[in-house]
């Protein structure tokens, strides 16, 4: 491992983590895929549909997902188990055969989140450290049978999305300990410590964090996105009385404080405390952050630091930024789909097959375009 370890230092310090165009190319379609864990009554799924919403494949998972992330060259699909399983599924959606299935290793979980690097050679994912509890970042080889080459703490607990900027990895740290013995029950909502960590993916280094202020420590950082400006857009979901009323999104820029953002009343009491996914569109400018508790998704203008809208999905999620500024694509619970376009005020319902249809989309989408 410690060969690989330094292997992978060496591309990062030589700067060749870009595209691949050479020996990780593959041959993904260009009719356009999008998808998602999802599941029916009887079975969990990996879902694949066409830009037509025509089911590609749908795979079977030994259990419930929870992110599907999708190789930049190869027509692979990673569906991470979501907390606190131990699998990640690595699928080729083209003929529908297994690639590999990773496990977490003996005295790990995931969390539900992992990202290849932008040259397709990295999986990096979050996972718990049972033994002390604490978070970490873990780095395979794809080129090596996925092997496990490095783990870096993520400077928290409760790691779950994380984003690649360079060379540094960007984590947001629920801040919520778990165990699989005591299933998804949380264990120290009085003292939990949400965190957004910067750390340098090589070294481990941490390079910023920023927190909850004390009176909104229970406002766990769990979903997030960034735009080329370097602003991230954070879906928040609150852990105390539910008759509070807490602000349900954050953003964050290097250097400063984590500034909280407010929907009007009606609107942040219907999210319900809980937003469950955050995209921003091709433009930069306008974050979409699901609740799907609320049946609802807000929008929010990254220039000025507010609200624009909400629109309704009855328990919308998923969400994908198309090649069309200001455009979302929405997935939902219930086997709809829909794309949205706040400026516009438009809010299009789009085909689906049975299949496809019949199914819960989970937590979160991801499109790869033709």
């Amino acid at each position: 491992m410690e060969t690989n370890r330094r292997h992978f230092l060496g591309l990062l310090a030589a700067g060749l983590m870009l595209p691949a165009t050479g020996v990780l190319a593959g041959t993904a379609s260009s009719r356009g895929v999008l998808v998602s864990a999802a599941s029916d009554r009887k079975q969990h799924w990996l879902l694949v549909t066409d830009a037509e919403g025509q089911t590609r494949l749908r795979y079977p998972l030994p259990e419930r997902a929870h992110h599907v992330e999708l190789h930049p060259q190869q027509p692979w699909a990673a569906a991470v188990a979501r907390r606190p399983g131990r699998f990640i599924e690595v699928v080729d959606y083209e003929t529908g055969q297994q690639v590999k299935r990773i496990d977490a290793g003996e005295g790990h979980h995931f969390y539900g989140h992992a990202l290849f690097t932008p040259d397709g050679r990295w999986l990096v994912s979050t996972e718990n450290d049972l033994a002390s509890g604490q978070g970490q970042v873990v780095i395979r080889d794809v080129s090596n049978h996925f092997a496990q080459i490095s783990r870096i703490p993520s400077y928290g607990i409760g790691p779950h999305e994380l984003l690649l900027n360079g060379d540094e990895v960007i984590v947001a740290n629920g801040g919520i300990l778990t165990r699989p013995d005591r299933g998804r029950e949380k264990l120290n909502l009085d003292s939990m410590n949400p965190s957004l960590a910067y750390i340098d993916l090589g070294s481990g280094k941490l390079l910023e964090q920023v927190g909850m202020a004390a009176e909104e420590h229970q406002l766990s950082i769990r979903h997030m996105d960034r735009n080329a400006a370097g602003t991230v857009a954070i879906a928040l979901q609150y852990q105390g009385p539910i008759s509070d009323n807490k602000s349900l999104v954050a953003l964050h820029r290097r250097g400063e404080a984590l500034k909280l953002l407010r929907a009007p009343e009606p609107i942040n009491n219907q999210m319900e405390q809980y937003a469950g996914s955050a995209r921003i569109d091709r433009s930069g400018r306008v974050a979409a952050v699901s609740a799907p508790r609320g049946n609802l998704i807000t929008f929010w203008d990254l220039e000025q630091d507010r609200f624009i809208t909400s629109m309704r999905c009855r328990d919308g999620c998923g969400l994908s930024a198309t090649n069309q500024d200001g455009e979302f694509l929405v997935s939902s619970g219930t086997g709809h789909l829909y794309r949205m376009r706040p400026l516009d005020n438009l809010r299009e319902r789009l085909p689906l097959d049975p299949v496809a249809a019949r199914l819960a989309w989970d937590n979160h989408m991801s499109l790869r375009l033709g």
